[in-house]
């Protein structure tokens, strides 16, 4: 992913508001938010290497983006895998609050069951209608680095990752894997590649396997609705539809002014912006 970086150009800063920010610093990639008097302001995403870099990378570019300087910004908070790592945050507050608070902010106050599926991990989260979260369920290490594993097969299967989910809704027809471990799943999709099963099947396959994987630990937890899906996967529709059929729900649709991705760090700024105000979100 190259850097990226996006301004809202119907807001306009005078140097008087209250600007805060949220640092999502993820094992795939670093994103940040800046709030201007509570509204979305300044985006930006980065590949994640060094946290501390990607941390402060982000931040730039999100500033550079906002024509804003750090000094303008009042308060930070970090949340991620790496959050303890970024060097400029205020306070630091765990993804599991982050992606409720963000995602009710993104889809609005029915949401009640939030999935994170990110590179490295997969959360679920029930929340309140004001986005604050009242139990949560993280991965075993069985379903752990599914979006990695997606990205590597992508590769080793010669299909563009970004592409790839599109391929993956075969309805019938392709064969079954396991659906214990990403890791095994993907060695049983790599031996059929080089037995020549047709790689719409085995895509579809490994996808299936994925979406059974994460719907598990949906279920272990209790699915309510509204569902809301954040993180990277919720971006591949190979994921996201299969984890519809195998849960018989349909999950709130996509944002067009919202990557999914983005819902912690929006959610850690909404978090910075209550600090700053004395306030405790979702309350």
């Amino acid at each position: 992913m190259k850097e990226c970086a996006s301004v809202n150009e119907n807001l306009a800063w005078t140097g008087t508001e209250m600007v805060v920010a949220g640092v999502d610093s993820g094992a795939v990639s670093t994103k940040v938010v800046i709030l201007l008097e509570g509204q979305p302001y300044a985006l930006s995403q980065v590949d994640t290497r060094i946290p501390k870099e990607s941390a402060s990378r982000a931040m730039d570019a999100a500033l550079a983006k906002g024509r804003l300087k750090a000094e303008d910004i009042r308060y930070v908070v970090a949340t991620g895998c790496g959050r303890s790592q970024v060097p400029f945050a205020h306070r630091r507050v765990s993804e599991i609050p982050c992606g409720a608070a963000g995602a009710v902010r993104i889809w609005g106050p029915s949401v009640r069951t939030v999935l994170d599926a990110g590179g490295e991990s997969c959360r679920i989260t029930h929340c309140t209608e004001k986005g604050r979260a009242t139990a949560f369920l993280w991965n075993d290490k069985c379903a752990a680095g599914i979006g990695r594993s997606l990205e590597s097969f992508a590769d080793l299967a010669g299909a563009e990752p970004k592409k790839i989910g599109k391929r993956g809704l075969q309805t019938d027809g392709f064969p079954k894997l396991s659906d214990f471990c990403a890791v095994y799943a993907q060695s049983e999709a790599l031996d059929l590649v080089r037995s020549k099963v047709p790689l719409e099947q085995v895509v579809t396959a490994y996808h299936y396997a994925m979406a059974k994987r994460i719907s598990t630990l949906v279920l272990r937890l209790g699915l309510k609705e509204d569902l809301a899906i954040i993180g990277g996967l919720a971006k591949n529709s190979g994921i996201t539809k299969w984890l519809e059929r195998i849960l018989e729900v349909n999950a709130l649709a996509p944002k067009a002014e919202w990557d999914p991705a983005l819902a912690p760090a929006l959610g850690a700024a909404l978090f910075a912006d209550s600090s700053c105000r004395g306030q405790r979100l979702g309350h």
